[in-house]
C-alpha cells in the first residue's frame, strides 16, 4: 500500500480512535460500559482496547471507505488478532496515525496550547518502527484573538517539523471550538496564519480543522502544494450535522470520532455492531467524497 498516495487521493475518511485517559470513561459510558465494570487505568484501557479491536476487526471497517485511523499510544502498543495494531490496520488497507499530544495547557489569549512533550522523539521512533505513517496533535482555539491564534499555529508547525524530522507526516490540529463566539472571523485569522507558516515548510503536512462556518473557506489550504490533505473533526456535532456541514466543503474529508462511534454499544451482537458501524461509515464516506 502506498500510504501517502492513499491519503492524497482522499477517497474515503480517517477514523479517529484516539480518545485518551481523560476522555476514555466518557467514551466507554457512551459504548454502554459502566464505570463499575472496570477498576483502575489498566482495566479501563483494556476495555477501550476491546472496543477498538472490535471496530478494527469488523468487516465494514475494511470495506475501503476508511482510508486511515488515528490511534491512542496504548492502542498503538497493543495487539489486534495477535498483531501490533498498526500492522492490523495496514493489513486491512488502512493507514495508521498516532495521537502524540499530552493534553492542553490552561487557556491564555483565548487559546489552549499543547502541553510539553519531552519524550516525543522516543514515541516517534517507536511509532515509525511499528509502521505508523503520521501523527496527530491537537490544541484548541476558543476566541478570535490574533495573538493567541498566531501562537497556537506557530506551536503546531514547530511540533510538525519535529515529526517530519522523524520520518512521519504530521496532522496539525488547531481545533476551533464550535461553541466559540466570532468563529467566522477567527477562522479567517487561523487560515491566514496557516498560509503564512506553510510558506516556511519544505515538506508536506496534513491539517485537521473544524468544519468552517463559511463553506469552502479552506479551499486554498486544500489546494496548497505543502498540504497533503485537509481533514475535518466533528467537534461535538452529531453525525447528521457533521456530515451535512462537511458535504458543503469540497475536498475536505472527515476524521470523526464521536460521529463514527455514537451508536455503537458493547451489548450489540456482532451482526448488529457491524451494521451500525457500516451505516455510520457509509454516511461519513458519502459526506467526505461529496
Amino acid at each position: 500500500m502506498d500510504m501517502k498516495k492513499q491519503i492524497a487521493d482522499g477517497q474515503g475518511f480517517i477514523a479517529a480512535l484516539d480518545q485518551s485517559g481523560g476522555s476514555t470513561p466518557k467514551a466507554l459510558r457512551g459504548y454502554g460500559v459502566e464505570d463499575s465494570e472496570w477498576s483502575g487505568d489498566e482495566e479501563m484501557f483494556a476495555k477501550i482496547h476491546e472496543m477498538r479491536s472490535r471496530i478494527i476487526t469488523s468487516p465494514s471497517f475494511s470495506n475501503g471507505k476508511v482510508i486511515g485511523a488515528i490511534l491512542f499510544e496504548k492502542t498503538m502498543d497493543g495487539q489486534v488478532e495477535g498483531k501490533p495494531t498498526p500492522q492490523a490496520l495496514i493489513d486491512r488497507g488502512i493507514v495508521p496515525f498516532i495521537k502524540i499530544d499530552k493534553g492542553l495547557e490552561d487557556e491564555a489569549n483565548g487559546v489552549q496550547m499543547m502541553k510539553p512533550m519531552p519524550e516525543l522523539d522516543t514515541l516517534l521512533a517507536r511509532a515509525k518502527s511499528l509502521g505508523v505513517f503520521g501523527t496527530k496533535e491537537r490544541s484548541v482555539i476558543n476566541e478570535a484573538n490574533p495573538e493567541g491564534i498566531a501562537a497556537i499555529v506557530a506551536q503546531q508547525f514547530e511540533v510538525g517539523r519535529q515529526v517530519l524530522a522523524a520520518g512521519l507526516v504530521p496532522m496539525l490540529e488547531p481545533e476551533y471550538s464550535i461553541k466559540a463566539e466570532g468563529r467566522a472571523e477567527g477562522e479567517k485569522i487561523l487560515k491566514a496564519e496557516i498560509l503564512k507558516n506553510l510558506e516556511t515548510m519544505d515538506e508536506q503536512v496534513m491539517l485537521k480543522l473544524s468544519i468552517p462556518v463559511e463553506a469552502n473557506l479552506y479551499a486554498d489550504l486544500i489546494a496548497h502544494p505543502k498540504v497533503l490533505a485537509v481533514v475535518a473533526l466533528s467537534g461535538g456535532y452529531s453525525t447528521d450535522e457533521a456530515c451535512e456541514k462537511l458535504a458543503q466543503n469540497k475536498g475536505m474529508i472527515a476524521s470523526f470520532s464521536r460521529g463514527l462511534l455514537q451508536d455503537l454499544r458493547a451489548g450489540q451482537s456482532d451482526a448488529e455492531f457491524d451494521k451500525t458501524l457500516g451505516d455510520a461509515i457509509d454516511q461519513i464516506y458519502a459526506a467526505s467524497v461529496a
